[in-house]
């Protein structure tokens, strides 16, 4: 049981990260094609939610390692190539966002930076997805295949359709947060892309019982309703997308390919499922021990209700269409109470360093026993201790920050009164 709550919960994960970080991805690509004013324009419309985006497929990669780890064991070897270059990209995309956006103008090696990482990083995920459908070669849990096994052509085409899938993504979402977005432009790009992406899944589909080693099994009849409701739902999003580039609710071209994405990862799903790594690797066989299952269900559970809160509320903050292009610099930090120009004491400085330092550290200790106490074996801590202990250091990491607070040490504005 445990084990399929950590295959959906992977699998979760995965959609949300396809479906969030895609669009920002797909408008770092678009930013290639755009002239100075826009890329600068586009960065800063990604800038808004990138790392909240970006955190579920940690949390995806955190799942397989502990959760699945005999999916890891075979599929992390296939993909070393494109999977360290896919996070080399994600780390000079996120440096070349961050610096552009610091910079208060349009700088154009970061923007390109950002532009050409999220194109290498898009190919690189439909590397690895390719490699993942035409199964890696394995014996007895373990990789058996070569270095550059993940170089074939469906895993090329794979990642074409993904870029595509991608770049239809940022396009639906500039319409919906870019007044400059002009519609018959909109209109024009959108529907080439939902063309081409619609031509690149067919492709892929027909491709797929030749490229996947194992037998598909759509004479079982829930999996084959399953399989083409999927498909049926993803039809008639790709309509409402269609429709809706160009005209008016904005928003509706980005909730349709939104529902597209997902239903199509459905579909893929309803297929395959159980099996995670063909042509036999099921969930059961590639699940962890029990103990390791429930500590990975509870820990990742209980953290992604956190990662959608801050989805929402960046959503939220930022909602309606982008306007100012350059970011306004904070004026400087106060360093004391009634004293803007005296610096803080160094006994509290030394304090606070101190505080956080050795609640890390503890943290560090407990997590490291966590698994072994929820798994029955420890002595000194059970899991009450371990949630007790998590309220107290949050709770004294939060009355430390509020005095601090008190203090004017994190008051940006300098002339502004406090009141005791």
């Amino acid at each position: 049981m445990l084990e399929h709550i950590a295959y959906a919960l992977a699998l979760f994960s995965l959609g949300m990260y396809v479906v969030l970080d895609g669009y920002d991805l797909g408008v770092g690509m678009l930013s290639l094609a755009a002239g100075p004013e826009r890329r600068r324009e586009y960065g800063e419309i990604v800038a808004t939610a990138w790392d909240a985006n970006e955190s579920w497929i940690i949390l995806a990669g955190v799942i397989l390692w502990a959760g699945l780890p005999g999916v890891y064991a075979v599929l992390l070897p296939a993909v070393y190539l494109p999977l360290i270059a896919m996070l080399a990209s994600i780390i000079l995309r996120g440096l070349a966002l961050e610096m552009h956006s610091a910079a208060g103008g349009y700088r154009r090696g970061w923007a390109l930076l950002f532009g050409w990482a999220s194109l290498a990083a898009a190919v690189c995920q439909g590397l690895v997805l390719g490699t993942l459908l035409t199964g890696p070669g394995r014996r007895g849990g373990a990789f058996t295949g070569g270095a550059f096994d993940w170089l074939s052509p469906y895993s090329v085409l794979c990642a074409a359709g993904v870029v595509a899938l991608y770049l239809l993504a940022g396009t639906a979402w500039l319409q919906d947060k870019t007044a400059g977005w002009a519609r018959p432009r909109a209109r024009r790009a959108g529907r080439s892309l939902l063309a081409v992406t619609a031509v690149s899944a067919l492709a892929l589909g027909l491709l797929l019982p030749g490229a996947d080693p194992q037998p598909f099994r759509l004479g079982e009849p829930v999996r084959a309703v399953l399989f083409w409701l999927a498909v049926a739902v993803a039809a008639g999003a790709a309509a409402v997308a269609w429709y809706g580039f160009g005209r008016r609710p904005d928003w509706r071209p980005f909730a349709a390919v939104a529902t597209l994405t997902a239903a199509g990862l459905l579909g893929l799903t309803a297929l395959t499922a159980p099996v995670v790594v063909p042509p036999g690797l099921t969930v059961h066989q590639a699940a962890a021990p029990h103990s390791s299952l429930l500590f990975l269900v509870l820990g990742v559970g209980l953290s992604m209700p956190f990662v959608l809160a801050y989805n929402a509320y960046a959503w939220r903050s930022f909602r309606g269409k982008f306007t100012d292009q350059v970011e306004r610099p904070l004026p400087p930090l106060r360093t004391a109470r009634h004293a803007p120009a005296a610096p803080p004491a160094p006994s509290g400085a030394a304090r606070t360093v101190l505080r956080r330092a050795l609640l890390v550290v503890l943290g560090v200790l407990v997590t490291a026993l966590a698994q072994d106490v929820f798994g029955g074996v420890a002595h000194w801590i059970g899991p009450l201790g371990v949630t007790l202990f998590a309220c107290a250091a949050l709770a004294a990491w939060i009355a430390g920050d509020r005095r601090d607070t008190r203090s004017g040490y994190f008051d940006a504005e300098p002339g502004a009164e406090h009141t005791p």
